[in-house]
């Protein structure tokens, strides 16, 4: 997250930001790129961090549930945009992201190997969004965004004849998901700047259960397990 920050305020500086500011925010701004969302095709690349959880349903009722630690990871990608109409477009951003959650088994063993479970991901997120945008104001256009992901998780352990008895927590390679969020466009001299953030809401269970044979208390009840998170991404066009 730091880095990402550091990053935004360098490409900021490079063009002087008391200027950047006078041009995005004064009461009558010159109009930046005015032109540029008449553009049919366009491309861009974002950086950002997101948090990642679980949602777990249960087939009975549990006295407490599956505790999930969630860590801050980061997102890496590139964005193609095609506009449909004059305030609406279809956006494809696919990407790199990575996190990682811990999941507290209560009441299974008295030792880290039985209880916990560290769950590393490496996602290659595919998510086509539709984008609608608001009038423009200035310098300034806000928008809100929706629509469908798929996901390919890396790290899934898919594959794996190990199950929990062995110390394997198992998900599956692909996931699907809906996500929903907002953002604003800043239009500069040269570039324009789109801080937005969406929650990714998932439709498909993930879950691998352990192997048939003896009862687990890891998986058995679990009716299903979606992930959810919250995706912060700076996008550069």
């Amino acid at each position: 997250m730091k880095k990402t920050v550091a990053l935004i305020l360098l490409v900021l500086s490079t063009q002087g930001y008391s200027q950047f500011a006078k041009s995005i925010f004064s009461k009558d701004p010159i109009i930046n790129l005015e032109n540029w969302q008449k553009q049919r095709l366009y491309f861009g690349y974002y950086l950002g961090f997101n948090s990642f959880d679980f949602k777990f349903d249960y087939k009975e009722v549990v006295d407490q549930d599956i505790q999930v630690k969630k860590t801050t990871g980061f997102n890496v990608g590139v964005v193609a945009d095609l506009r449909l109409y004059e305030y609406i477009n279809l956006r494809f951003e696919p990407g790199l992201y990575y996190t990682k959650r811990d999941l507290h088994f209560s009441g299974i063993g008295d030792s880290e190997n039985d209880y916990l479970r560290e769950v590393n991901s490496t996602y290659i997120h595919f998510p086509l969004l539709l984008k609608f945008s608001a009038l423009r104001t200035g310098n300034i256009r806000p928008y809100l965004t929706g629509g469908l992901s798929t996901t390919l998780n890396l790290s899934s352990n898919s594959k794996s004849k190990d199950d929990n008895f062995e110390g394997t927590f198992r998900a599956k390679s692909w996931s699907s998901a809906y996500e929903i969020g907002f953002g604003i466009d800043i239009f500069s001299e040269y570039f324009i700047f789109s801080p937005s953030i969406r929650g990714m809401f998932g439709i498909t269970d993930e879950l691998i259960r352990d192997n048939p044979g003896q009862p687990s208390p890891w998986t058995d009840n679990i009716d299903s397990m979606k992930s959810r998170a919250i995706l912060i991404n700076f996008t550069f066009h």
